[in-house]
């Protein structure tokens, strides 16, 4: 029973969210330990019989010795230092708890529940818990009590610093909005992804978010586990400083600009989208803002591109009136939408969509107004538009009048394509989070040069102050009246994102060509065969031909589902179920088809959001295209791949899209129960059907107990 316990072990110690940490330590066990665990402090952690097995408490305890462990090794041995990792990494091993638990079971320490609140404990609480931490790290006596001018410079330290210390899965949803808070009911977020790696779920959702590989996850814990360091060592301020001026360079040299002093950083492509309206304004005229097909882009913009507040909180945190004027926004600021698609749901012309453009541009110049163009590269299902030759003619006819805005916020180009653009003095907005699969909410607006000098000789709106910060723009004057401080969260999710991006820079581009052609065709085909499917006419981006470019081929493949009464696709899956599909492709359905169909039915599958479409046979007349998108770890594999050849692991992709489908199918045949049920979506499958009867996935799950922990058979004792 022992043995299989300490198996338990050190399987946990593989998993991917603690992988990282206990890579810099070492371990033991004595079973007569009466203490959780005992840290040494060179890195040795003896784990004592609270520590194993599978249940939640040993799950605390060794996520506890991990976090001690690690900030200990660099400890100066004061009483001062030793008080603050033993309060960080203690605090860190609560919010861990919450992450799992929200507050619905009781933590396995009596501190725990003070450590995991929005605000530090109190002195006497932080006096009581103290006295039990110091012994799992054999300090010694003499550390506590702090002399008055100790604590008082403790006490002070700590209410500045305390909302940054946590898990990188809590750090990460922070800085962003609502939509990234993990739900404690289903373990993912808004977008049904998570900030811990799951890899047994089959992911193709890469145009809405992606849940991080344990390359993204890595990523951010070795930035995380640093910045930790550097609270404790108070150098927070200058670690990310440092940490944002690289995060502008790497984008400044991946995209091919001069200098990273044209990159903004920013949240999301919606809080870019209103960094351009306020940079597009100093030119000090009234603004138009023509976008095109915002349905088709983000549910903010609208509101953003009229210097509105676009949700009822900013990334900053900032409490605001979602729909109000932000200060410094001029109220004449006009919006105007310019659709792509007719009210059949079919993409309009190109010479049509380019001519009721030009008539926008013109009409609004006639009444001295400056316009803004938002131009898109790509749309959620791919659409590239307006013609960019005839937008380039445009940007020449009214050099001064017009400002251009790519939206390139999925990222299917190569970075040649994001250089043509600001060459012509187009500003560029990006994300890490579609194509390139980092966590969602890390995006940036790249300047041309001639809007990088905007910020030279004018100020921005006095309301910017909520939603960015000085250390995410260019150092200029116009900046100065931006929010002091950093948004922790938006560099960790960038460093996760860059992760992705530099793998995938790694592929040569033939490669990366044919690895997408491979699978795109491949469930094109597929698609094609399912009478319960309808293949949204692929969009193929017209580009200039570039040698060995990938980005002529469409990524985002579009699918509109047959409604579950219908004979045939004729009349597709109207909206609002088609979200429904969409949460329960998420979910494990095993508990509601029969035992052959229980493997497929548990298994996770995450693709894009569905897109609105107009369909004259759709219930309301609105049907629904769910995306299932190649994305950058399509072609640059990950971790969980590791030990499959490349042919193999393609192979496998390929079976993986080709049972979303089947599940999509599935779904169909069993609607009247599932939707009665109507099962949320997890992080995990709730059953064993997938991983006992599941060859693939039953690899990915054994993949978490691999690795190089051992226990010496002299720890380990008789079993």
């Amino acid at each position: 029973m022992k043995t299989q316990k300490l198996k338990a072990l050190s399987q946990r110690l593989h998993a991917p969210e603690v992988k990282v940490l206990a890579g810099y330590c070492y371990f033991s066990f004595n079973e007569k330990l009466t203490l959780p665990f005992e840290v040494q402090r060179d890195g040795h952690i003896i784990f004592g019989p609270l520590c194993l097995g599978e249940n939640a408490q040993a799950a605390f305890y060794v996520r506890h010795a991990l976090e001690l462990a690690f900030l200990l090794q660099d400890l100066k041995n004061t009483p001062l230092e030793t008080v603050k990792i033993l309060v960080v990494s203690a605090r860190n091993a609560a919010r861990f708890w919450l992450l799992d638990h929200d507050g619905q079971a009781p933590c396995p320490v009596t501190w725990g529940k003070a450590y995991a609140a929005q605000h530090p404990p109190s002195q006497h609480i932080l006096a009581q818990s103290l006295a039990q931490l110091l012994p799992l790290c054999n300090a010694p006596e003499t550390t506590l009590p702090l002399s008055g001018p100790e604590w008082s410079h403790f006490l002070a330290w700590l209410a500045t610093v305390w909302p940054s210390i946590g898990p990188v899965e809590a750090l990460m949803a922070e800085g962003g909005d609502g939509r990234l808070n993990i739900d404690a009911t289903t373990g993912l977020n808004h977008y049904g992804c998570s900030h811990r790696p799951r890899p047994w779920a089959v992911t193709f959702a890469s145009s809405t978010a992606s849940s991080l590989s344990e390359r993204g996850f890595a990523a951010g814990e070795h930035m995380r586990l640093a910045f930790m360091k550097a609270i404790i060592e108070e150098k927070s301020d200058n670690f990310l400083t440092k940490t944002a001026d690289e995060t502008r360079k790497f984008l400044a040299d991946f995209f091919g600009l001069s200098a990273c002093q044209g990159v903004i950083l920013s949240p999301s492509g919606t809080d870019s989208a209103l960094f351009t309206l306020a940079l597009s304004g100093l030119k000090n005229r009234p603004v138009t803002t023509i976008l095109t097909a915002p349905d088709e882009t983000g549910s903010g913009i609208p509101l953003a591109a009229q210097g509105c507040h676009f949700a009822q909180e900013t990334a900053c945190g900032v409490q605001v009136e979602k729909g109000k004027l932000i200060d410094g926004f001029k109220e004449k600021s006009v919006c105007l939408v310019l659709p792509l698609r007719n009210k059949e749901g079919g993409v309009l012309p190109a010479s049509s969509v380019v001519q009721a453009c030009q008539v926008m541009v013109a009409e609004a110049i006639e009444k001295g107004q400056h316009v803004l163009l938002h131009v898109l590269d790509l749309s959620k299902t791919g659409l590239l538009a307006p013609d960019m030759q005839a937008i380039e003619h445009l940007a020449q006819t009214y050099p001064e009048q017009l400002d251009i805005v790519v939206d390139v916020c999925q990222a299917r180009l190569m970075p040649e394509r994001v250089q043509a653009y600001l060459a012509k003095q187009w500003a560029v907005m990006v994300t890490g989070s579609k194509f390139y699969t980092g966590p969602p909410f890390c995006g940036a607006l790249l300047l041309p040069q001639s809007w990088r000098q905007r910020l030279e000789y004018t100020v921005l709106p006095a309301g910017l102050q909520a939603y960015a910060h000085q250390s995410e723009w260019p150092q200029a004057p116009a900046c100065c009246g931006l929010a002091a401080g950093y948004n922790h969260g938006l560099l960790l999710r960038w460093a996760a994102a860059r992760a992705e991006m530099e793998a995938f820079a790694a592929v040569p581009v033939p490669a990366v060509q044919q690895r997408l052609h491979q699978f795109l065709h491949a469930v094109t085909q597929a698609i094609l065969l399912n009478p319960d499917l309808q293949l949204v006419t692929p969009f193929v981006p017209h580009r200039p031909a570039l040698p060995q470019d990938w980005d002529r081929q469409q990524t985002i493949l579009s699918l509109m589902v047959r409604a579950p009464e219908a004979a045939d696709i004729d009349t597709p899956l109207d909206f609002e179920r088609c979200r429904k599909l969409y949460q329960w492709l998420n979910a494990d359905l095993s508990f509601y088809v029969p035992a052959t169909d229980k493997p497929l039915a548990a298994l996770l599958c995450h693709v894009g959001q569905p897109v609105a479409l107009p369909h004259p046979h759709a219930l309301k007349g609105m049907a629904a295209a769910l995306r299932l998108s190649a994305g950058a770890r399509l072609v640059s594999g990950e971790p969980s791949h590791n030990g499959l050849g490349l042919e193999a692991r393609m192979v496998r992709e390929s079976a993986d899209a080709k049972k979303v489908l089947d599940k999509i199918s599935l779904i169909l045949a069993h609607w009247p129960a599932i939707a009665q049920a109507d099962p949320l979506p997890s992080y995990r499958p709730l059953s064993g059907a997938l991983e006992s009867t599941d060859p693939h996935n039953a690899v990915l799950f054994g993949r978490m107990g691999q690795g190089a922990v051992t226990f010496s058979s002299l720890a380990i004792g008789p079993s």
